[in-house]
């Protein structure tokens, strides 16, 4: 698929770059030339995102304090923000802390508008792409996911209300909705199930990565508002 035809390299700017589906990705764009922005909670994660993505401009605010956002000084041009962070903390409706419920709904779903938000003028410069890795469970809520599977479907919204807003200026914006994917998160998420976890019954993140790529690359004629992985049948 033909890249991005009007700028080299492009500049993408990623969140939870740290781990799972996107550090993968945050690998990947570099290993091709690409630069990166990215985004630590702290000073000493800001530290081990330099080392583990050589060359990129790494920046520190904390997604659970989505206010924090607005302050950040982000380049003037941007191809692309790839919301890949996300926390989940699972528990029923009856159980679940006003703690829980808002940390949730601030990393997974505040902390993209609000850095979205920030991010537009730079995103408008380049006619670049939002893509926002949602969920399986930002299309269907199971019990015991009220709280994630809430903030899911708001950034579902997000990104509807965003793509009509931002279509007159060239910005395209794509949500991801993979299925179980084999990552240090749906580790923890079977943990907190009590479910034994075997990582080769779950999606390759490398599957979700290359997803998120065909969308980043797609050609200027065309767009993907939303696009499914779900785990493929196995032997």
């Amino acid at each position: 698929m033909a890249r991005h035809p009007a700028r080299h390299p492009a500049r993408h700017l990623v969140t939870g770059a740290g781990s799972g589906i996107g550090a993968l990705l945050a690998e990947r764009l570099r290993s091709r030339g690409d630069e990166l922005v990215l985004l630590a909670r702290s000073e000493a994660r800001a530290a081990d995102l330099g080392a583990a993505h050589p060359g990129a401009s790494v920046l520190v605010a904390d997604l659970a304090d989505p206010a924090a956002l607005e302050e950040l000084a982000l380049p003037g041009r941007l191809d692309s923000v790839v919301h890949a962070a996300g926390v989940v903390d699972l528990g029923p409706v009856a159980e679940l802390s006003a703690a829980s419920w808002q940390e949730q709904l601030a990393v997974n779903l505040v902390a993209p508008a609000v850095l979205t938000a920030r991010a537009l003028p730079a995103l408008r410069a380049a006619r670049g792409t939002v893509v926002m890795v949602n969920s399986g469970a930002g299309l269907v809520a199971h019990a015991d996911w009220s709280a994630y599977a809430a903030a899911k479907h708001g950034l579902r919204a997000l990104a509807d209300s965003l793509r009509a807003e931002e279509a007159p200026h060239g910005v395209r914006v794509s949500s991801v909705y993979p299925g179980r994917t084999a990552t240090p998160m749906q580790e923890r998420v079977h943990a907190q199930e009590g479910r034994e976890y075997d990582a080769g019954a779950w999606i390759d993140p490398a599957t979700v990565v290359d997803a998120i790529v065909h969308v980043l690359d797609l050609a200027p004629d065309a767009t993907v508002p939303d696009l499914t992985i779900k785990p493929g049948p196995r032997a």
